[in-house]
């Protein structure tokens, strides 16, 4: 069984290219938050638990999620936020899971805006966190989503800082436009072969 690896980095860190430049090296990739979006509308489970918790409106006539409804509810309020990631975090952190065991080769990695938030780091043998300057951050998110500086700072106000989540952390890559990646991810890779290794 190949070593589960999970990365993490808060809004506009750059986790998700960093996961795709892994892909890449032929290592088997698990988005959490993608899997997350496509479980909200393919597991029966899921969809009674959320139209029982937010109402029939919760997905359209043809069952299909509706994002921005959903997004409306729950963002305004922080019990219903909480409500939402308590139905759909334990199934995707088991279907993550069930992914992580099937997987061969050297190490799986998985991405996950919410890896110590949700607790599901612990079921992983190594942790990357990716940490990039607050204000860097902010500009990346505004011109990738079109959305107001306020917008990103209240999304970001919401999970937890870089400064909770690097003791958690077993490696930290530093995305700050200034510190080359590609040597800190190579780094991050060959360590992991040799761990895989003596791990086999």
């Amino acid at each position: 069984m190949a070593i589960k690896v999970g990365i993490t980095g808060g809004i506009g860190s750059g986790k998700s290219f960093i996961s795709r430049i892994f892909e890449a090296l032929s290592i088997p990739t698990y988005d959490a938050d993608k899997q997350a979006k496509e479980l909200m509308n393919s597991d029966p489970e899921i969809r009674e638990k959320l139209i029982a918790a937010f109402g029939a409106n919760t997905y359209n006539t043809f069952g299909v999620l509706d994002r921005s409804y959903l997004s409306e509810v729950v963002f305004k309020d922080e019990e219903k936020l909480k409500k939402l990631n308590d139905i759909v975090h334990p199934i995707v952190i088991n279907h993550g899971n069930r992914w992580g065991d099937e997987q061969k080769g050297p190490y799986s990695l998985k991405e996950a805006a919410l890896l110590f938030e949700s607790g599901s780091y612990k079921n992983l043998d190594y942790t990357i966190l990716v940490t990039s300057p607050l204000e860097l951050r902010i500009k990346r998110v505004m011109e990738r989503d079109h959305t107001s500086r306020e917008q990103v700072e209240s999304r970001i106000s919401k999970q937890m800082s870089d400064q909770e989540k690097i003791p958690l952390a077993d490696i930290v890559i530093i995305n700050d436009a200034q510190t080359p990646l590609l040597p800190q991810i190579m780094d991050i890779h060959n360590l992991l072969l040799s761990k895989a290794e003596s791990h086999a």
